[in-house]
């Protein structure tokens, strides 16, 4: 036995050295090198480098939860009695930064997604007519259930270049410091555009920048009629669904009784003939801010629609073409005709164009020692044709000749560009200014308000405002949707509120709470009066004639919690 033991010990340990032997004789694979994510301390906090690059990366987003309220609850108009709303939002940015030569090369991304119900200030139809958005369809749901999709951000910068979808370089406070962020004044989170940047010792940057034109367009207001219109029931002034033509009548020739008897139409949609050309030149330093910018935009039309023209007043009365959204009859002017008939009396037939124009001076200034953290904003503005660069329209609506300033509210706020006066055939530009001022105070580290107060103004030609009113009843328009005569009904036109001069006040005090870093808890709530400058007007909301008011107003408010990372 001892020897069987002996023997098979002695192979185990043979076969052992074999084995390690022949292990040592066989190559030895090397692992794959590990490349571990490094921190990009050149940009800030946030910063990666993309393995195997030189290029750092920063991914953030943000999550938003909304619930407001609104004070009308009317239900005397469609989509009236609405009172509260909510807001789902979803953000996701992506910054990459690289350095050259020719200094940092960078690409910014950022998309923004949301659900938004109710028929408020939450459901947008701003947003919907402008592509930002779409609606649901069913009975309860259209016009207060609404998806909302943008790419906010995506441009390229460097040396001094800035290309593709960015904030307009026109705008300064942008209600910074606002929940609603309705307050009056320019603020265009997304346009497209190509801008140069030049920096210049002591803090001082000077922007040209080419924008597009079709984010800063607002129809222009004219007595042009939907394609569904009837005699006696037509479309409206300044009607926004008519989407190939906005055919918009003017008057040639008229008999002893003030009745048309030769009318033609343009076409009164804007075409993008131009880019909107900013410039503007800033300060930074210690203390704050400061900017002035100034805007350059055109305002066109076309000419006469073809086969357009009618020449009896019997026809002004006759059915409207489905087809081609103009009045059908007898007696139709020739081009050459028009031509003529227009040169006679000295007026342009042919398309026109007129330039639009904004101004805007912007100050921030930074109050540490009243609070870390506190800070003062000053900003007004003031256009002709140019209502959504001053940003009076950005409470009550836009991409709209005129607008709801509430569901429910006793009169309409107009905001066209310009006027197509309808005895002349011209473009008549529209004049507005904004101010507003806001001030960010923090209670402590934790807790911060803004308190912040805006007000504006818009005006027409009262030459072309009577013009239009001289219209009414012609050419398929009804007295709802034009002006009385100010000439054979005074009273009606001195209460109608087409075409009013407004002013607007937007209001508001916020209080946020940020128990941790990156999360807010806040709660804004607003006031607006708008009204007209002068006179009087009738209370839709109560029928007309005979209740008339000079203003009306609502309150709002909202509540918001949202985490940024």
């Amino acid at each position: 036995m001892k020897l069987v033991k002996s023997l098979l010990l002695g192979t185990a340990a043979g076969l052992t050295v074999v084995g390690g032997a022949q292990a040592a004789d066989l190559p030895v694979k090397k692992a794959v090198p590990i490349e571990y994510v490094r921190v990009c301390t050149a940009y800030g906090a946030g910063f990666f480098y993309i393995p195997g690059t030189d290029t750092c990366l920063r991914v953030s987003g943000r999550a938003r939860a909304e619930y407001g309220y609104i004070g009308s609850d009317s239900r005397n108009v469609p989509g009236g009695g609405d009172l509260s709303g909510f807001n789902g939002l979803a953000r996701f940015n992506i910054d990459a930064r690289t350095q050259t030569g020719y200094g940092t090369l960078r690409a910014f991304l950022r998309l923004d997604a949301a659900s938004r119900t109710g028929h408020t200030k939450f459901s947008s139809g701003t947003n919907e007519r402008i592509g930002y958005a779409f609606s649901g369809t069913g009975q309860d749901q259209r016009g207060r259930v609404q998806n909302f999709i943008n790419v906010d951000k995506a441009f390229v910068q460097f040396a001094g270049l800035t290309a593709g979808r960015a904030s307009s370089f026109f705008d300064f406070y942008a209600a910074d410091y606002e929940i609603i962020g309705s307050s009056l004044g320019s603020n265009l989170p997304s346009t497209n555009l190509l801008a140069w940047t030049q920096k210049f010792d002591g803090g001082w940057s000077a922007t040209i920048s080419m924008e597009d034109p079709n984010y800063r367009k607002n129809p222009l207001f004219s007595d042009a009629f939907a394609a569904t219109a009837q005699p006696g029931a037509g479309g409206g002034a300044g009607v926004n669904n008519v989407f190939t033509t906005a055919p918009t009548p003017i008057i040639l020739a008229t008999n002893a009784a003030g009745n048309a008897t030769a009318v033609y139409f343009v076409d009164a949609v804007q075409r993008s003939r131009m880019p909107d050309f900013v410039g503007s030149l800033r300060y930074d330093a210690p203390w704050g801010s400061a900017q002035l910018s100034a805007a350059v935009k055109d305002i066109n039309i076309g000419g006469p629609i073809a086969n357009s023209g009618i020449t009896n007043s019997a026809a002004l009365g006759a059915p409207v073409n489905p087809a081609t959204g103009l009045v059908t009859g007898n007696g139709g002017l020739t081009t050459a005709q028009i031509a003529a008939l227009t040169a006679a009396r000295g007026v342009a037939a042919g398309s026109q164009t007129e330039y639009g124009w904004a101004v805007q001076a912007g100050a921030k200034f930074n109050l540490p020692f009243i609070a870390p953290g506190d800070g003062l904003y000053l900003q007004g503005a003031y256009g002709e044709g140019a209502s959504l660069y001053t940003g009076i329209n950005r409470f009550t609506a836009g991409y709209l000749s005129n607008a709801a300033v509430y569901t429910g509210n006793p009169f309409n706020q107009f905001f066209s560009d310009a006027i197509v006066n309808p005895l002349s055939g011209r473009i008549e530009l529209s004049n507005s200014f904004t101010a507003v001022a806001s001030f960010l105070h923090y209670w402590s580290p934790e807790w911060r308000s803004a308190f912040y107060a805006s007000y504006g103004e818009i005006w027409f030609s009262q030459g072309a405002r009577q013009a239009v009113s001289l219209t009414s009843g012609l050419v398929n328009q009804s007295a709802a949707n034009s002006p009385p005569s100010y000439l054979t009904n005074p009273f009606g036109y001195a209460n109608s509120a087409a075409l009013r001069d407004t002013y607007q006040v937007v209001t508001g005090a916020s209080l946020i709470w940020s128990p941790v870093k990156d999360l807010d808890i806040g709660v804004e709530g607003q006031y607006i009066k708008t009204g007209v400058k002068n006179g009087r007007v009738f209370d839709a909301n109560r029928g007309g004639n005979p209740f008339t008011v000079s203003s009306e107003d609502v309150y709002q408010a909202r509540f918001r919690v949202q985490r940024d990372f």
